[in-house]
């Protein structure tokens, strides 16, 4: 089975409990306005398979207290996001959490091994609904007061229970990390305006701002 990836990173800290690996997958239908990643829009012919990335995983597993999985969107490869969730099951006890842009009750319905893996204890806690650009921000791991949070298991509910709680400002952290091209990315998720800042910023310090094709 092979997987389209945007980009891997160890640690981060700032989209879930603990130091975590991130996995953002490579294509979005959905497209949100304002969302903070258009990069991940395109589908690429660049994928690899599940094992492939495993192997690249395994040395992050150990230090790992978490997995985090965006994108893109992670549920528009469905059966591929089921065989990367059972597979990293088997080789990792910490939690994994999902976001998604589609709404909770299109996943419940979702046909193939996707949907049904939120149900098998596959995922532990799962953010799901559009970012809705002009919609308030007051809750933690959302980026729209829309969003909602479900705490699928046991462990999801332990480590979890506290993310429903209205941000303050020890959740006001954002992860900057570079990719294998050597391009700085954001791992977070910003308050309003906290790209347009960053951008302004950057430039201000004479750096490069590449604008992204949609």
């Amino acid at each position: 089975m092979e997987i389209s990836l945007s980009r891997l990173h160890f640690p981060v800290t700032s989209l879930g409990p603990g130091k975590r690996i991130g996995i953002w997958t490579q294509g979005c239908r959905i497209r949100c306005k304002g969302c903070m990643s258009p990069d991940t829009w395109r589908p690429t012919q660049q994928r690899m398979t599940v094992s492939a990335l495993m192997a690249q995983l395994m040395p992050w597993l150990i230090q790992a207290d978490g997995i985090t999985i965006s994108g893109g969107e992670p549920f528009d490869q469905p059966d591929a996001l089921y065989a990367l969730l059972k597979t990293l099951r088997e080789h990792f006890s910490g939690d994994i959490l999902v976001f998604s842009g589609y709404e909770y009750s299109i996943l419940k319905a979702m046909s193939g091994k996707a949907g049904s893996g939120m149900m098998d204890g596959l995922i532990d806690a799962l953010v799901s609904g559009p970012y809705q650009q002009d919609a308030t921000q007051t809750l933690r791991l959302r980026g729209s007061d829309n969003q909602e949070l479900h705490l699928l298991t046991s462990l999801g509910k332990q480590r979890y229970h506290a993310y429903h709680q209205p941000l303050n400002k020890t959740d006001k952290v954002l992860d900057l990390a570079l990719d294998e091209q050597g391009r700085v990315f954001i791992a977070g998720i910003p308050e309003k305006g906290d790209m347009e800042r960053f951008r302004a910023l950057l430039v201000q310090k004479d750096h490069q701002v590449t604008q992204i094709k949609k």
